[in-house]
């Protein structure tokens, strides 16, 4: 039997358009599921935050946009924090992983590196 492990992950958009944001969630996805080695069956649910300023587009659309559409996906809004980075979005993928995964890869790429630059990686 499986953990259930929490993955974090976020990104950043230079402009608030669909295809910037859609196009940066699913780069988002992607990349956490390469870096993880995650069978999209094992996904128990995907919560996505954007930053006030993203209007245009759900982040979660990208999920069933890469096929993933058994997967439940929620969208929420950032709280407005004096300074914190704009234009982010944020993702915290629940998974069921076999006990052979001892540490999660989370992945900060674009412009979200700065949040967590101790989790970053040289790949991005």
């Amino acid at each position: 039997m499986g953990k259930v492990r929490a993955i974090r992950g976020a990104t950043t958009v230079t402009e608030d358009t669909r295809e910037e944001i859609l196009s940066a969630a699913r780069e988002l996805i992607t990349e956490i599921v390469q870096r993880n080695h995650i069978n999209s069956e094992n996904v128990i649910s995907a919560f996505f935050t954007a930053t006030p300023d993203l209007t245009a587009a759900f982040p979660a659309e990208a999920v069933r946009q890469l096929g993933y559409t058994g997967w439940p996906a929620l969208d929420s809004v950032e709280l407005s924090v004096p300074g914190a980075l704009n234009r982010c979005i944020r993702v915290m993928l629940h998974v069921c992983l076999d006990d052979s995964c001892k540490e999660v890869q989370h992945v900060y790429i674009r412009g979200a590196r700065a949040l967590r630059p101790d989790r970053a990686s040289d790949e991005n």
